[in-house]
């Protein structure tokens, strides 16, 4: 009597492939993580941005008489802060908070002071400019426009940015370049 002999198992051959596609998909799963915990990251970063930006147009608004001022008396419209260049904000005078006896700039200093202060503890190389522009996005390339345009009828604009970790993303020496993810908060109707 003659006995066939059939393979009870797995060859090396299939061994091998099936740890290779195990291998691709947890590659796949952990890069697909990976990204979905940069994109979270990300719109942490803007939604940030976006409630520190309107928190200082709410302090602009509120205290109106820097509001009313001339622009090159308004020391809101004076900020250009860059925290890589000019690191951990400093403050300019005494603590302030409103109704505390503190003058109208005093108070808009320390508006600006606790800004900067919130970029530089929450934003990777944050920068922040406060200006009168009415072109704040480059119609090209989509990205902030960092010169100010100015005007007396432009709207003030906060423009917030910080810089990525993308390539490519630093800053040009003439303050035109990418910072990754941006924000700009118009305040139309604001004019001295």
């Amino acid at each position: 009597m003659v006995r066939s002999r059939s393979a009870g198992g797995f060859t090396l051959l299939e061994v091998l492939v099936a740890v290779f596609v195990l291998a691709v998909g947890i590659l796949g799963a952990a890069a697909t993580q990976l990204a979905a915990l940069r994109v979270r990251h990300q719109s942490g970063l803007m939604s940030n941005g976006v409630q520190l930006a309107g928190a200082l147009a709410d302090s602009m608004r509120a205290n109106a008489a820097p509001m009313r001022a001339a622009d090159s008396a308004n020391p809101y419209l004076q900020l250009h802060y860059d925290a890589a260049t000019d690191g951990a904000p400093q403050p300019a005078g005494p603590a302030c908070i409103a109704g505390a006896g503190c003058s109208a700039a005093q108070l808009a200093d320390a508006d600006l002071y606790q800004f900067k202060q919130a970029l530089y503890a929450g934003f990777p190389g944050a920068r922040a400019v406060v200006c009168r522009d009415s072109q704040v996005w480059d119609a090209g390339s989509g990205a902030l426009r960092w010169p100010c345009g100015g005007g007396d009828g432009a709207p003030i604009v906060i423009k917030l940015g910080w810089r990525g970790k993308q390539a490519g993303t630093g800053d040009a020496a003439d303050g035109t370049g990418a910072f990754a993810p941006s924000v700009a908060i118009a305040m139309p109707g604001e004019s001295p």
